[in-house]
């Protein structure tokens, strides 16, 4: 097994979300809110992550805890997911509820371009954990 690469993240008091490696070598991020300040926190680590990116990985995104996703929000997370570093990366993303995950589906299609990672957006964290657990090579 390879070894995971630090996380490189340190909460601070902007930050509304945690992040913890996961026993696959990605991530979980677990947001409480989406303010101007968390996105700009989590802006920056996603793109220093991707800098050194080499290699296929698994994140989870817990957003269920988020009622409301600013399209803001939205056009940020796209804009870091279109980065060609992210196209070795799995991306399930878990929401509240199915009105949620229709409004980022609505202004991601809306995106000027297209995401290098394999994402998948879900209502239920079991079937993120099944689809971010199949093998890498069956992407998306």
């Amino acid at each position: 097994m390879t070894e995971s690469k630090p996380l490189n993240w340190t909460a601070t008091p902007e930050a509304g979300y945690s992040v913890i490696r996961r026993g696959d070598g990605g991530m979980t991020l677990t947001f409480t809110n989406l303010s101007e300040s968390t996105m700009k926190h989590w802006h920056e680590f996603a793109l220093e992550h991707l800098m050194g990116s080499d290699r296929r990985t698994r994140n989870l995104y817990d957003l269920r805890a988020v009622k409301e996703i600013p399209e803001a929000a939205i056009r940020m997370a796209v804009d870091a997911n279109s980065d060609p570093s992210a196209r070795n990366i799995r991306v399930a993303v878990v929401v509240a509820d199915q009105k949620v995950a229709d409004g980022i589906r609505n202004v991601a299609a809306l995106a000027e371009t297209g995401l290098a990672s394999a994402l998948k957006i879900f209502t239920d964290i079991n079937e993120a954990e099944a689809w971010l657990a199949r093998p890498l090579d069956q992407i998306p």
